[in-house]
């Protein structure tokens, strides 16, 4: 049997988990609903950050650190950075776990926030090409890197937790809220661009006004930080834990022992993702390019789709509650398959037909990712849920979103939105093919389910 999680642990450890232990030994249980608010304003931080950096991928980054390139190049290189966050979050996920079993949970947390915080707020600082050149270009890789790391540190467990202890009637409803601060995030993220956009010239929003939301970002984070801690250290929170089996299993053991869950996971979200950073992102970069109407126009349209992915989001728990999780992810993908085929005519047309691509994605965003996460994580044994969880969701980002932005551009720009439509298309199937082997497969990981921990 392998090892326990807190087995290898040394004396002296997790002191600021047995400080926060006493502080809150006589204060209530700690209740579902608490958890949530944990779960909301955790992923809402952290998706803020990201979506930060993804709207200055096109209002800013090509401007100051890519100047020498034209409109176009800019963005698709501002793209390429944007993928790297996701090409580290999996590396970023095996480091935290470690530190964990090392030294807690409440030492994880810490650290993974504050240095997505501190990336975050760096990238605030950092001078355009034009005046220390290339230097300019590596930091904000640097940082971005840092930004993937941390981002996969932070996962908490919360969403796990909340599957676990949900009611078997309410487990779409459940697993909707660890994918509520999504959809939050980008409302902010771009709330706030869209003021500053309004609000300042050009010139002085290219000079320091895009700075702000990254210097906001780190405050957010210390706020979500104190939030979650409260949780995370309780005497509560960590039996519940413990019941659950909810252990930061080292990643190799994961893949050897749950590896097809990993695969199927992580294809059964990708219609999800891949619709995600090309309703969020890839429009404002579309309209931008091609100057089809103003960007603050798309700004205002976007915080409205934000608002309307949300109410989505709530909806896909009321809907994965009645017709199942499954279900509701593979009704979607046909939707977004659908929606595929007419997205060349919606972007190529005038203001309002592209305007309709926004806000109908954001609804087929908000119903498909709400279900994105819980439908085939429950395949997990409870041992490797926790960690299986995280990596599951690291790579559908990684395969379904990372490139997202950056093909879709390129695609659009040398072959036609055509081709956009057979990427949309190709997440779908994916999605289909992946549910239906998860199908296959749940009556014998059901018998798995069934052995005992040392088999």
């Amino acid at each position: 049997m392998a090892t326990s999680a807190h087995t290898d642990v040394p004396a002296g450890s997790f002191e600021l988990e047995r400080e926060g232990r006493r502080i809150h030994a006589d204060h209530s249980k700690v209740a579902p609903g608490e958890i949530a608010v944990g779960v909301v304003i955790g992923r809402a931080s952290e998706y803020f950050d990201f979506f930060v950096f993804g709207i200055a991928c096109v209002l800013v980054f090509p401007s100051l650190f890519f100047p020498f390139e034209n409109r176009v190049e800019g963005t698709l290189w501002a793209f390429a950075i944007f993928a790297l966050a996701f090409l580290a979050r999996p590396f970023g996920t095996a480091l935290f776990m470690a530190i964990q079993r090392r030294w807690g949970r409440g030492t994880k947390l810490t650290i993974a926030l504050l240095v997505l915080g501190t990336a975050t707020c760096g990238i605030a600082f950092l001078p355009p090409y034009d005046n220390v050149g290339p230097i300019a270009i590596a930091m904000l890789v640097v940082f971005r890197i840092l930004q993937g790391i941390a981002f996969g540190g932070s996962w908490d467990g919360l969403p796990s937790l909340l599957n676990l202890n949900a009611p078997s009637h309410r487990r779409g409803w459940y697993a909707m809220l660890g994918q509520l601060g999504a959809p939050i995030g980008f409302l902010i993220a771009s709330a706030l661009f869209l003021y500053l956009k309004l609000s300042l010239p050009e010139e002085d929003f290219l000079a320091f006004g895009w700075r702000y939301p990254f210097f906001v970002a780190f405050a957010i984070n210390v706020v979500a930080l104190f939030a979650r801690l409260r949780l995370v250290i309780t005497h509560e929170y960590t039996r519940l834990l413990e019941e659950g089996e909810l252990e930061p299993i080292r990643p190799t053991e994961v893949f050897r022992a749950q590896g097809y869950n990993l695969f199927i996971g992580a294809f059964a979200a990708l219609a999800s993702y891949a619709l995600f950073h090309l309703v969020t992102i890839f429009p404002l970069s579309w309209v931008a390019v091609n100057a089809s109407q103003p960007v603050t126009n798309v700004l205002v349209v976007q915080v409205v789709g934000a608002l309307v992915g949300i109410l989505a989001t709530l909806a896909s728990g009321v809907l994965a509650d009645r017709i199942g999780r499954r279900t509701t992810l593979g009704l979607l993908a046909a939707l977004i398959a659908v929606f595929a085929l007419v997205t060349p005519a919606l972007l190529n047309g005038e203001p309002a037909a592209q305007n309709a691509f926004i806000l109908v994605g954001f609804i087929l965003l908000g119903l498909s990712y709400g279900q994105a996460s819980g439908a085939v994580t429950a395949n997990f044994t409870r041992r490797f849920r926790y960690t299986g969880a995280a990596m599951t969701t690291d790579f559908a980002w990684l395969i379904g979103a990372a490139f997202a932005p950056l093909v879709a551009l390129g695609l659009s720009i040398h072959f036609g939105l055509a081709a956009v439509s057979v990427y949309l298309l190709s997440g779908a199937a994916c999605t289909l093919l992946a549910l239906r082997l998860n199908r296959r497969l749940t009556p014998r990981q059901g018998t798995q389910h069934r052995t005992p921990r040392h088999a």
